[in-house]
């Protein structure tokens, strides 16, 4: 498959996908844009299509000046040492809160990003969807806990997400 035919595939299916009419998923109150760029390790996801088998998976942010976020997503396919795949979608603040976002693979269509939990010192975070069809768990740290990662699940089963469909994204960092 083409990675123009993937990329058009993805954007259609994100655009599809946020024109649910499911409950919308609460978003944080506030998020201070400077401290949440940078990298997240992603720890757990119910996965798109084309990170399925995704691991040592990190999203980073960049604040540009005109306001959007541009976006790294980069992963090794298949293993630890299988291809490196990267991603580039740009991010759009929509609403005051800036925990609201529109991510864009393909033009014009943009994907919902929510971001439903960040604890206070930034360091974990769980981005959603209203749909309920895809979730992110990030942290700064390659490695959380056991409790931490716990704790999370069960934040992301409270909004209303099928736990077990989430799968355990593989870090391993020297």
């Amino acid at each position: 498959m083409s990675k123009a035919l993937v990329v058009l595939s993805l954007g259609l299916l994100m655009a599809g996908c946020a024109t649910t009419k499911a409950t919308p998923i609460h978003t944080v109150d506030h998020v201070d844009l400077e401290r949440f760029m940078g990298p997240w390790y992603v720890q757990a996801s119910i996965p798109t299509f084309l990170e399925k088998d995704a691991y040592n998976a990190v999203e980073s942010y960049v604040l540009n000046p005109d306001g959007t976020i541009a976006t790294t997503f980069t992963f090794h396919k298949g293993s630890f040492t299988g291809p490196v795949k990267t991603m580039h979608p740009k991010g759009y603040v929509l609403d005051s809160s800036n925990a609201l976002w529109g991510m864009q693979f393909l033009w014009p269509f943009k994907a919902e990003y929510r971001i439903s939990y960040l604890d206070r010192d930034y360091s974990t975070v769980i981005i959603a969807r209203t749909a309920r069809d895809y979730v992110w768990i990030m942290s700064r740290a390659s490695k959380l806990s056991g409790a931490e990662y716990a704790a999370l699940v069960q934040r992301v089963a409270d909004l209303g997400y099928d736990v077990t469909k989430l799968r355990k994204v593989p870090q391993q960092w020297p």
